[in-house]
């Protein structure tokens, strides 16, 4: 059977603040604990109102201090935004505190926009650099070795398990050459998913992480008690999205009775491009709807999330996929 975890950013939802975000975060991985996803991972994302991982090493910290089980970790750490050394200290720690229940995920891209990555003090060249830098990291947060001048403390021979995240065959190809497992954004940019999942199989070379490629899916599943309910929470999704193709960014919005009364015929397409790889409806729906997804990709696992606007019908919907996919 797949495995099924949760990516949440935090969302901070029009009328809320970041305080009820990250309170709610917490409420989350707590349920998802007990529900048996098998991961919690947070995401990096800067200057966006809506929302607030930003601090995602932080937020970790938050959500793992208050669970016991569940892996936590970054889904992803956007590693050109940092310092090898600096990242294999924050996760160091965290794996000292919490021995075998945190992962990091790396991604390449920015995760923001251009003033926020000079704000960031991040050169554009930096993204050039990441093939060396994820290799930077893992001798860091491994053994240490003859002669070697500088140490991560806490960090050094704590092993913390690396992601590959993408997009694109990029990222596709590194987690392959490196021999590390391999999480797909279809979430949001499900072209290249079928492509990019089998180059990285193709090219796969055993690590001492990993002896077989090991594929993690992204997905969007929002489910409710029946069809017409699940269907009414994803208009917030579908809103989401129809903004970023009209380039607004905005905290999450509150779901409408009528999508098409929100979005004209060209942001529709747009937007339900990007939304291909999430889905919504009742428990039999949304199994329905993912055992294509599944079968089709040979995933491992389904990273999922669900960009809902009440709390407690996030809750839900989560228990609720536990429930359908057991």
């Amino acid at each position: 059977m797949v495995k099924l975890s949760v990516l949440d950013l935090a969302y901070i939802g029009e009328g809320f603040t970041s305080a009820h975000a990250l309170a709610n975060a917490l409420d989350l991985a707590q349920h998802s604990e007990a529900a048996g996803f098998e991961r919690f991972w947070l995401a990096e994302h800067h200057n966006l109102a809506g929302i607030a991982s930003a601090a995602t090493a932080v937020c970790i910290c938050h959500v793992a201090s208050g669970t016991k089980t569940i892996r936590v970790g970054a889904g992803g750490i956007m590693l050109p935004n940092h310092s090898p050394m600096v990242i294999a200290e924050q996760f160091g720690t965290l794996a000292t505190i919490f021995p075998d229940r945190i992962d990091l995920g790396l991604g390449r891209a920015p995760g923001t926009d251009q003033h926020t990555l000079v704000a960031l003090r991040r050169g554009p060249g930096a993204a050039e650099y990441f093939p060396q830098d994820v290799v930077e990291l893992q001798a860091l947060l491994g053994p240490p070795q003859a002669n070697q001048a500088i140490h991560a403390i806490p960090g050094e021979n704590t092993n913390v398990p690396l992601w590959i995240l993408g997009s694109s065959l990029y990222g596709a190809r590194v987690a392959a050459r490196l021999g590390l497992p391999y999480a797909f954004a279809s979430h949001f940019a499900p072209e290249a998913l079928m492509q990019a999942i089998t180059t990285y199989r193709e090219w796969f070379e055993p690590s001492d992480q990993l002896d077989e490629p090991y594929v993690m899916v992204g997905c969007s599943a929002v489910v409710a008690d029946s069809d017409e309910e699940a269907k009414r929470l994803f208009t917030t999704p579908q809103q989401q999205f129809a903004r970023m193709v009209r380039g607004i960014r905005g905290q999450l919005p509150p779901p409408v009775d009528d999508i098409e009364n929100f979005w004209s015929p060209v942001e529709k397409v747009q937007a339900s491009s990007m939304l291909a790889c999430s889905f919504c409806g009742s428990k039999e729906t949304i199994k329905a709807k993912l055992k294509p997804l599944i079968e089709e990709t040979g995933a491992d696992e389904l990273m999922v999330a669900a960009a809902i606007w009440d709390h407690e019908a996030r809750v839900r919907s989560f228990e609720l996929l536990a429930e359908a996919m057991r």
